[in-house]
């Protein structure tokens, strides 16, 4: 077979991706024909700069979907190392392709012959497992103190302030370096975080039922049942490994690779400080507001107050700055496997296929630039969201 020319392979890579161009038209018809009954979701669509952030996102979040969950993208076994492919540029004709195999190496092969395309393909599962999901624990984390050190303020503030000022004072990828060290890991202080760390929105879920429903017994003892219980297995799960040094319970319904659970406390870690100074200087703000003060008078509790009146009046620059770190976390991700920390090495992550790619950059550019755009292309969508859902809350 002939090596397939530019124009051939970047309509075979838009085939590849036709499973992602339809959800993403179903997914903007149906926001479309609804967005004034979905809030500040469905403004969103009249902003033409969050659309165009909104759209970057979800391309790569229904990648990961169609090719992590589905497999029906990728094109070749992301660790699969075909005889004559090492280095080849994109196009190839497949040496030895059998009956059933992808006949051409869309992007081209890396130094270990392996598929381009499909690892840039697979490499947004990991970022898209792991960024949303760590963001929203370190948000779990920032809210839970971040409330009562604004509203209460004194001495619990001091405490909480100068915990998290000591936590930023260290250079990010410096943490990050000595969290990921083997020689921490061995301690099992990644594990002793991951307990502590991953309680906050077991404990966020349960303060915030119980202050809607105190007055009603019932109903508050049903929902934290049905909340906590299943929060509680998972957690169990989530922190439990057997054969390691946090093996405490007789639960554990699933095991997360170790290289995963580090890297996710770490980013939980070091992102949590930064949204405890966001919530806590919105707390300060808001508190002094005539619907707090109303509140007050009514004789409401102090955590409802914080959950239930103070908290949905700061959504918009939570929701921005959500959007953002999700952005800085991806960013952060990259920078880890560039330097090799934390995942497997074999991990088709962006920013270990960039590292690989980057030492044969004069002559082959492709195994590191299509990563390289596809980071780029993530990070740029969540800035424009962040944008566009900043613009949008501005006008409410």
């Amino acid at each position: 077979m002939e090596p397939l020319s530019w124009g051939a392979i970047i309509t075979q890579i838009f085939l590849q991706f036709t499973p992602v161009w339809i959800s993403l038209v179903l997914l903007f018809v149906v926001s479309i024909m609804y967005k004034r009954k979905l809030g500040l979701y469905g403004k969103l669509f009249d902003s033409t700069v969050g659309m165009i952030g909104f759209a970057l996102v979800m391309f790569w979040v229904f990648t990961a979907l169609f090719s992590g969950v589905f497999d029906m993208i990728s094109t070749h076994d992301p660790l699969a190392q075909v005889s004559g492919m090492k280095n080849k540029l994109p196009g190839t004709p497949l040496r030895g392709a059998e009956e059933g195999d992808y006949p051409h190496y869309l992007l081209g092969g890396d130094k270990l012959a392996r598929d381009v395309f499909t690892r840039m393909v697979l490499g947004s599962s990991v970022v898209i497992a792991i960024a949303p999901l760590a963001t929203i624990f370190a948000f779990m984390v920032g809210i839970t103190l971040g409330l009562p050190a604004g509203y209460y303020g004194g001495r619990l503030d001091t405490i909480l302030s100068f915990a998290a000022n000591l936590i930023l004072a260290f250079p990010v990828i410096l943490l990050f370096y000595l969290l990921v060290t083997p020689e921490i890991i061995e301690t099992g202080l990644p594990q002793f975080m991951g307990v502590v760390l991953f309680l906050f929105p077991l404990i966020f879920a349960g303060v915030l039922i119980h202050s809607r429903f105190r007055t009603q017994p019932n109903k508050n003892m049903f929902w934290l049942a049905v909340v906590l219980i299943p929060m509680a297995i998972l957690y169990l799960s989530l922190t439990n490994e057997s054969g390691t040094k946090v093996d405490f319970s007789p639960i554990d319904l699933f095991d997360i690779p170790a290289g995963t659970l580090v890297v996710f406390v770490s980013v939980v870690f070091v992102n949590s400080p930064t949204v405890f100074r966001i919530v806590r200087g919105l707390v300060l703000d808001i508190k002094t507001r005539d619907y707090v003060a109303a509140a007050q008078t009514r004789g409401e509790r102090p955590w409802y107050i914080m959950l239930w009146e103070i908290l949905p009046n700061a959504r918009g620059p939570l929701i921005v700055d959500f959007c953002l770190r999700i952005g800085y976390t991806t960013i952060l991700l990259g920078t880890l496997g560039f330097f090799g920390l934390g995942l497997p090495p074999e991990s088709p992550d962006w920013g270990s296929t960039i590292n690989e790619g980057r030492k044969l950059l004069s002559i082959y550019l492709h195994p590191a630039l299509t990563p390289a755009f596809a980071l780029l292309s993530l990070v740029l969508g969540l800035n424009l969201l962040a944008d566009g859902l900043r613009e949008e809350s501005l006008r409410d």
